[in-house]
């Protein structure tokens, strides 16, 4: 049995080997991208809008029905993806070049504690149909930790100012929570455009990690919404 042990643990290790290997190559591809800025973050997002597009046609082949269908999907696809991947690109120019990693940070820290929280609290599941892993207890401590990075962020850009302004740090925890809160709409979003689609992942071009899709499903969520919250402030 002891001689089965290592043979048993190997697959395991090298999934883990892979997927380290290959998260660390897309953060130094994010970050290369996101570090020389302009033009070479423009192509980067857009290559990355594409692949998710790309994924996002191949699971709607599997979910509609029709030609008709496909189509609406295919257009209410163009237009998430491209709200979003706008709203990053727009970014560094509205908020410097490190803009792009305040949305990030959030989603990060949603995602970090909805899953230590979730481990160490279990309870009552939100959607088990749609995402069996996720419970009420995760999505509390994911906008809880979201709300105090978004306050630590506040304070890193304004510190001074903050200074005895609860109000105005009541405003940036909020804020942290509801992204939170659509970040992981967003996840749902995606296993349940999964679920019916009969698959596990939304692709497999990132080694161990599965598709584009499934990396962003969350920060995409957060940027369309705050597209369209510009869109809207614009109108009025």
């Amino acid at each position: 049995m002891a001689a089965d042990m290592p043979s048993a643990a190997a697959p395991r290790n090298s999934d883990l080997k892979l997927r380290t290997l290959s998260a660390i190559v897309m953060i130094a591809v994010a970050g290369t991208a996101l570090w020389l800025s302009g033009v070479v973050w423009q192509v980067f997002v857009l290559a990355v809008s594409v692949g998710v597009l790309w994924e996002w046609n191949r699971l709607v082949r599997a979910i509609a029905g029709s030609r008709w269908a496909r189509l609406l999907w295919l257009a209410v696809g163009v237009a998430y993806v491209g709200t979003a991947g706008e709203v990053l690109v727009s970014m560094p120019v509205l908020f410097g070049r490190l803009g792009p990693l305040i949305p990030v940070m959030l989603v990060i820290a949603t995602d970090v504690g909805a899953y230590f929280s979730g481990r160490a609290l279990g309870g009552p599941k939100i959607a088990p149909r749609v995402s069996p892993s996720k419970t009420w207890s995760g999505l509390g401590g994911g906008a809880l930790l979201a709300a105090c990075v978004s306050v630590a962020l506040a304070f890193a850009a304004a510190g001074r100012y903050l200074a005895g302004q609860p109000v105005v740090i009541a405003k940036c925890a909020l804020l942290g929570a509801l992204v939170a809160v659509i970040a992981q709409a967003g996840d749902f979003f995606e296993s349940w455009m999964k679920r019916r689609a009969g698959v596990k992942d939304s692709g497999s071009l990132l080694p161990g990690h599965g598709g584009l899709f499934d990396r962003v499903d969350g920060l995409l969520a957060v940027l369309f919404v705050a597209g369209l919250l510009v869109g809207i402030g614009r109108l009025f």
